[in-house]
């Protein structure tokens, strides 16, 4: 009888410290690692052949507690993605690297356990390496908004979504708080 309220008493103990987790607050640190999906840069559409996955790291930690329920944060990002173009004849391939300084606002005000929802600006250097027939194209300063979600599945680990444009309209991957 012991083990029959003891076990499931225990597992129930230990999935609800699983899942509980703070919102962002002043002083918290997260690192992110995504995966972008989708568009095209913003130097221009070209009919790719192909176009690889957007690869993406981020950090940031929150600096100031506003009034009303939220905190704002700074940090970096880091992203890189390759488009490659095939025709009779050649082939063309550009690879961008977006080094930035992003801000943004964590709202805490839902009440959400595990929910992290914020929204932000950066501003980037977009560095671009061309390797083709054709000519180039220049690397250059950019701006750009976001808006994004984080699930903590324990203390320190979630996943996340973001819309804007780094290297995709919407980057999916892993958080690490601590």
């Amino acid at each position: 009888m012991k083990k029959l309220f003891f076990y499931p008493t225990l597992i129930l103990l230990m999935v609800t410290s699983f899942l509980t987790a703070q919102e962002f607050n002043k002083g918290t640190n997260v690192i992110n690692a995504g995966i972008g999906i989708g568009g095209n840069f913003n130097y221009g559409s070209f009919g790719t052949s192909s176009q690889g996955l957007g690869l993406n790291a981020s950090y940031e930690r929150g600096i100031w507690e506003i009034g009303g329920p939220g905190v704002i944060s700074l940090g970096g990002y880091f992203g890189t993605k390759t488009y490659k173009y095939d025709y009779f004849g050649g082939n063309e391939k550009w690879t961008y690297t977006i080094v930035g300084v992003r801000g943004a606002y964590h709202y805490n005000g839902l009440e959400v356990e595990n929910l992290d929802v914020y929204g932000g600006a950066m501003l980037s250097y977009n560095l671009v390496s061309y390797d083709g027939n054709s000519g180039s194209l220049n690397s250059r300063p950019s701006g750009t908004v976001f808006v994004g979600g984080r699930w903590f599945f324990s203390e320190n680990f979630a996943v996340f979504a973001e819309g804007g444009y780094g290297v995709a309209f919407l980057s999916l991957g892993i958080s690490l708080r601590f």
